[in-house]
């Protein structure tokens, strides 16, 4: 699957390190190059705009104070599967979302035409690195309204190792941002540290 990574921070490195080890075709959309840093000597790195452009699946994974300029740079998104792995934190891990919206609901807005899934914002990077606690995994919530974008996100958390739970429309992105401001708060500011993850646990 062609992939590309909207950024190439902690988030965006981690997620493309573990997809071209299965084998996907990933390339990094970054302003500069020159100053970029990513998993793997091979790395591609493209214009965002043009990594877009060539791409089944797009990748957001940028600081959320940036997608509102991003999003619509990159293009004509229309038919994409695009995965918003963004969390708008604001003072005091709150949410800097508009009242009543995420950023997942954002991206859809800026990016009319766009199959649009929240996921990969649930947990940090390290453990984007290495999801598996044991013998099991963490859970990979996901939400959107397109069922075979949900699949596509689905097939590439559990490459990653993750066990991936359809959460429901994206509306739900406002729960799933509520979630990750809980695991950012709870590693941060509330001396859990960053190596772990939740787990849905059924029966």
């Amino acid at each position: 699957m062609n992939i590309a990574i909207i950024g190439a921070g902690n988030v965006g490195s981690a997620l493309g390190g573990g997809w071209q080890q299965k084998g996907h075709q990933v390339v990094y959309g970054v302003r500069d190059a020159g100053t970029a840093k990513v998993n793997g000597a091979a790395s591609r790195l493209a214009p965002p705009e043009m990594a877009a452009r060539d791409a089944e699946v797009v990748v957001l994974t940028v600081p959320y104070g940036a997608l509102a300029s991003v999003v619509p740079a990159l293009g004509d998104l229309s038919g994409k599967v695009v995965l918003d792995a963004t969390n708008p934190v604001g003072p005091g891990f709150t949410s800097a979302a508009p009242a009543g919206s995420s950023a997942g609901q954002q991206v859809a807005e800026w990016a009319p035409g766009a199959r649009v899934v929240k996921i990969f914002n649930t947990t940090g990077f390290n453990i984007m690195l290495d999801p598996r606690f044991g013998t099991e995994s963490a859970t990979m919530f996901y939400c959107g309204d397109d069922a075979e974008a949900k699949q596509t996100a689905a097939k590439l958390a559990a490459d990653l190792g993750f066990e991936p739970l359809d959460a429901g429309p994206l509306s739900q992105a406002q729960l799933l941002e509520s979630l990750a401001l809980l695991w950012i708060s709870m590693a941060i500011a509330h001396g859990h540290g960053r190596d772990m993850a939740f787990r849905m646990l059924k029966r």
